[in-house]
């Protein structure tokens, strides 16, 4: 809770203790008026202020003004403890609403990690660190192991593998060598490179995909307040009753007396129950979320989710665990325990990932005393002596230049091929691996009607095309940049109807821009990235794709307590108006009337905390 909420909580507080005193206090004329201006004044005076300042500004209509002119017009007919406990229960109501907005989005200060802080200009024989910003088309740039690649270009000299995992999400790194392409905000992992700069700073990658965040942020339409625009058609057509009521009967019976009963009509006009019910009832559906680990950042976006049509979910962590492993074991005339052994121990003094996910598929300690002369082969893979043999562990290009003749596999992953002293072993399959509960993800999506789900990756089509096939999947795009995702999604945006909203699940850096510009953004807290996190209306806390269909199932939940809400207490109020115009019903009776249909609403409310049913 904000230092803000904290000052309204005791300012309510003591609001209410004040009007059980002046309630119990045998005070008479005005002192008893006095007495309640004190409570009156503490807790609205902020709305009271609104108000003017509103009118001022040519805003009159609005939920401010009708709580003014209604409280004041109970003080006016002498009813002082209706007029502070109108005021009260606003103010509770505000403080439900205010407490349920989430932290702002536009803070995405993890994503300024991939903006490079210099770039290695090679001048001669020397080297000069250099505002990125400086280096022109042309130049070479030198890029160490460990650092980040400053600008786009192609490689020149040397050969290495990139992390690119920030960029498309890819969790295999890429290997590069002389002539190919490589696109700032990669991570060098291994070699020295030499690349010469096709594009200038702010025409790079990593300079577009701050920009995209940074737009598409600007370009997501915000659910506006129920209570502003219910007040816009509303507080108008009360007040112009209000005045009819006090002008015009008098006009044919001569008795002015009668104008108490345009301010009873405007005090029972008073929508208490729905300002506490509408936001308390998506403050519950929030707090129900959060119990089952969704953590929403606002009203509106729960709204929004229950509109729901079209979903798109990122690959790499999203759908699949964003980790390698061997996924596939085919020996040739050796047993799978004997080729992960091998590989294994070829593998064990390499920092590759793929070394990495081989050495922990084989889970157990490696005797180096088996372990002859190693070597690394660039891009290719490693050569070792093992028990007296000569063992290679590589790609397909690496057993091409042995000369050995390998068998290609039908699994889609990464191949990893054995030779051992010039004969053919087996390979083994790395490859990321689909979550447990992904394809109950999608099929709890098309159970509750999601009339597409989309899948965006900056994976090879290969892999993208069989992720999307095995969880059955309308639309698969591959091989995307985060500009291309966004393009993506800008058309599946025009594809949905005008009342229905696109969600995006991601959980990388990549993601930040797909998360802002999509109607509502996900992201996976557990392993997501801060700058996703940051971007996402909604965050699933332990990286579940299937709690998709569990929040969209509780926000729809929670739309429909509102509308209920609002459909009661609409009714009881026009009726009880109706009768107050008629002089049926006495101020009393009014705010009883109100106060009940306002507990009603907020009991039922309450239901919004409660989890759904599958």
């Amino acid at each position: 809770m904000t230092r803000r909420q904290k000052r309204m909580l005791v300012r309510i507080a003591i609001s209410a203790a004040l009007l059980i005193a002046c309630v119990l206090a045998p005070l008479h004329g005005i002192w008893r008026l006095l007495a309640f201006l004190v409570p009156y004044v503490w807790i609205g005076w902020d709305v009271l202020w609104k108000a003017a300042r509103n009118i001022a500004h040519g805003q009159v209509f609005d939920e401010n003004f009708l709580m003014a002119l209604a409280t004041v017009g109970a003080l006016a007919t002498e009813e002082y403890s209706e007029a502070v406990f109108v005021m009260l229960f606003y103010q509770v109501g505000e403080l439900f609403q205010s407490y349920a907005v989430g932290r702002s989005r536009q803070s995405i200060s993890k994503l300024l990690e991939i903006r490079p802080d210099y770039a290695n200009l090679e001048k001669g024989a020397d080297l000069e660190k250099v505002d990125p910003e400086k280096v022109q088309i042309g130049d070479v740039i030198v890029i160490k192991p460990g650092e980040r690649v400053p600008l786009d270009g192609v490689v020149l000299e040397g050969r290495s593998s990139l992390d690119t995992m920030a960029l498309t999400g890819e969790s295999l790194p890429r290997t590069v060598e002389e002539g190919d392409d490589v696109v700032s905000g990669c991570v060098n992992q291994s070699g020295l490179l030499r690349v010469r700069v096709t594009r200038l700073f702010g025409e790079s990658t990593v300079a577009k995909i701050l920009d995209l965040v940074e737009n598409a942020g600007s370009k997501k339409a915000r659910a506006e307040n129920f209570i502003t625009k219910f007040s816009r058609v509303y507080t108008p057509l009360v007040v112009i009753a209000a005045i009819l009521l006090a002008v015009v009967p008098p006009l044919f019976t001569g008795n002015w007396s009668e104008w108490k009963r345009a301010l009873i009509f405007l005090v029972v006009s008073c929508p208490c129950a729905l300002v506490i019910s509408v936001p308390l009832s998506f403050f519950g559906g929030i707090g129900g979320a959060s119990r089952d680990g969704i953590l929403v950042k606002g009203g509106s976006y729960l709204e929004t989710l229950a509109r729901a049509e079209i979903v798109v979910f990122d690959k790499t962590g999203t759908l699949t665990k964003g980790v390698f492993n061997v996924t596939a074991i085919h020996p040739d005339k050796i047993s799978e325990a004997e080729l992960l052994e091998l590989a294994a121990y070829a593998e064990n003094y390499s920092d590759h990932p793929i070394s990495h996910s081989i050495q922990q598929a084989y889970d157990r300690p490696i005797d180096v005393a088996r372990v002859g002369e190693v070597e690394e082969v660039a891009g290719r893979g490693v050569r070792a002596v093992i028990d007296g043999k000569v063992v290679c562990v590589g790609n397909s290009r690496f057993m091409d230049e042995l000369g050995v003749q390998w068998h290609p596999c039908h699994h889609i992953g990464t191949t990893v091929h054995v030779e051992v002293d010039g004969l053919y072993a087996g390979h083994l399959v790395i490859s990321d691996e689909l979550k447990p509960d992904a394809k109950e993800a999608i099929f709890g999506l098309k159970a509750l009607g999601i009339q597409k789900t989309v899948m965006l990756t900056g994976d090879m089509r290969a892999v993208g095309e069989k992720v999307g096939r095995d969880l059955g999947l309308d639309e698969v795009h591959a091989e995307l940049l985060p500009a291309d995702k966004v393009d993506q999604v800008e058309q599946l945006l025009q594809k949905k109807s005008p009342g229905g909203a696109l969600v995006f699940v991601g959980d990388g850096i990549n993601d930040a821009p797909v998360l802002s510009r999509a109607d509502v953004g996900v992201a996976m807290g557990g392993m997501g990235s801060d700058a996703a996190i940051e971007a996402a209306d909604v965050v699933f806390m332990d990286d579940k794709p299937s709690k998709l269909s569990d929040a969209i199932r509780i926000a729809r939940k929670t739309r429909s307590i509102v509308r209920q809400n609002v459909a009661f207490a609409l009714c009881i109020k026009l009726l009880v108006m109706l009768l107050g115009a008629v002089g049926m019903a006495n101020m009393w009776e009014a705010v009883f009337a109100d106060v009940g249909v306002s507990v009603l609403a907020i009991l039922n409310a309450m239901r919004a905390l409660q989890a759904p049913r599958k």
